[in-house]
């Protein structure tokens, strides 16, 4: 997949000067094995952190390996204040583990104490105001330090694309979406870069696009992709124009970014000078990892793309949008297992989703839009939709938002998209979450997150999560269980 980074992840041993240096160079060794033994991969950085004076060399074999995310490794008490500077001159993510002793039959010269050595580092983490990921237990086996290792890869892949993003916006934060207007300056805090655009730029950059030669190349990957689907065919050509306007636009305008997503506005007025909706555009973008959000909504292509980033999927951006009937319910009692009514809700877009993440996905009009712009009429302006019913499997649902007072707030949670046929129009699809009631109540509402939430297409709240705490957030929410009360729930 495009526009995603690619991790080169790398481990780097630290070693206090009153132990054995190659205590620590043994067992990073044996982490690079066990790496090696369950496929994750890594790059053996050889230098050894003991004091200051090696901080220069290692950031140079750093470089030299292309090294984009680390793992400082105690394999025994480690130097705290060397191994945290390095840290904080590392531009990139960084994750702190240490080594378990492996036998009692060596506790004179081969004990390591990095038990208590990651103790030190991690004030030495406050300290110099750094943000690391430590792993939920941070000191283990070789293995168990070649899964945390595993698992530190889509962190990293979250936090370095959201540090190296530029957001494309096309068009105002529409007035009836006013929770679309958040403030963007704790983007840029975060290292996004933002380039907002008029719906007059958009339009020229179309206009410049018409007869284009990969036009024709364009509209016939689209027509093999929505195959039985292609409802409109005669409509191709004018979404390849968009699809290639919008791409040239992207690579011409990066800069010193490296990634892009947009944030488009995408109605009323497109339509009636465009002569389409642009959701299938966005759902071949999103196939390709570069997220279009719909109604200019900045924090929702962030979200998409972290979504993306965690997973290596496409991601899309969907309304938590209606209840499910209780005769749609009692119909799927087998598909919907030992869910309660309430756990369930349908997530709806018009038709931005990736086809490879929809039912026999088909091509059709924006019913909505033509209630509005066409009423009484053939659909024509309002065609290009991509509609089916979102494949069943697991999901996590992801939001990064800023309060109107500028403070960043996220939630995460994880679930299942159910067999269950929605019986209604656009992308669509029955979701299953824990609590969802009491999260909808005391997170969704209490919190004043929007409607709009990205949808990854795998469980990855865990790496979400950790991520957005790399990134400064301190204001996370999850779905709690049951008898695991939010702050503002009363237990009466």
């Amino acid at each position: 997949m495009e526009n995603v980074p690619s991790i080169t992840m790398g481990i780097l041993a630290v070693s206090r000067d009153c132990f054995p240096s190659e205590l620590s160079s043994k067992r990073r060794t044996m982490v690079v094995e066990e790496c090696k033994k369950q496929q994750v991969a890594v790059a053996e950085l050889e230098t050894i952190i003991e004091r200051d004076a090696d901080i220069a060399k290692a950031l140079d074999e750093i470089r030299s390996k292309k090294v984009n995310a680390l793992v400082l490794y105690l394999g025994n008490f480690g130097p705290e204040g060397p191994t945290t500077l390095l840290a904080k001159k590392f531009d990139g993510p960084v994750m702190l583990v240490a080594a378990a002793e492996e036998s009692g039959k060596d506790l004179f010269g081969g004990r390591g104490d990095a038990y208590c050595g990651l103790l030190s580092a991690s004030y030495n983490v406050g300290l110099r105001s750094l943000n690391v990921y430590v792993p939920r237990e941070p000191v283990g086996s070789p293995a168990e330090v070649a899964g945390m290792i595993a698992e530190f890869h889509p962190i990293a892949r979250v936090v370095i694309g959201a540090r190296h993003l530029k957001i494309f916006t096309f068009g105002p934060r529409p007035y009836d979406f006013l929770t679309c207007h958040a403030p963007i300056k704790p983007l840029f805090d975060m290292g996004i870069e933002i380039m907002e655009n008029s719906e007059l730029d958009m339009y020229d950059i179309f206009l410049s696009a018409k007869d284009d030669p990969r036009i024709p190349k364009v509209a016939d990957e689209m027509s093999k992709e929505l195959s039985r689907g292609n409802t409109y065919p005669e409509l191709l050509r004018k979404l390849a124009q968009f699809e290639i306007a919008l791409l040239d636009f992207k690579n011409k305008h990066l800069g010193a970014s490296k990634y892009a997503v947009f944030a488009n506005k995408c109605w009323p007025a497109f339509e009636k000078y465009f002569g389409f909706v642009p959701c299938f555009i966005n759902s071949r973008l999103a196939t390709r990892g570069i997220p279009i959000s719909c109604e200019a909504d900045i924090y929702g292509a962030l979200s998409e793309y972290m979504a993306t980033c965690a997973t290596g999927l496409p991601a899309t951006l969907l309304d938590i949008n209606n209840t499910v009937p209780k005769d749609i319910f009692n119909e799927a009692k087998r598909e919907v297992k030992d869910y309660r009514p309430k756990e369930l809700f349908m997530g709806f877009h018009c038709g931005n989703t990736s086809s490879s993440c929809v039912v026999s996905g088909s091509m059709k009009y924006q019913l909505i839009m033509h209630r509005l712009m066409e009423p009484g009429k053939d659909p024509n302006i309002t065609r290009g939709t991509l509609e089916g019913q979102i494949r069943p499997g697991d999901t996590t649902i992801f939001r990064l938002q800023s309060t109107p007072e500028a403070d960043l707030r996220a939630y995460v949670a994880e679930g299942e998209i159910l067999n269950v046929d929605p019986k209604s129009f656009g992308c669509i699809a029955v979701f299953a979450i824990r609590e969802m009631e009491r999260f909808y109540r005391h997170v969704l509402i209490e919190k004043r997150f929007p409607h709009h939430t990205a949808v990854g297409f795998a469980h990855s709240g865990r790496s979400l999560w950790e991520a957005t705490k790399l990134l400064g957030v301190k204001d996370l929410s999850f779905n709690r269980p049951a008898g695991n009360l939010y702050a503002d729930e009363h237990p009466f």
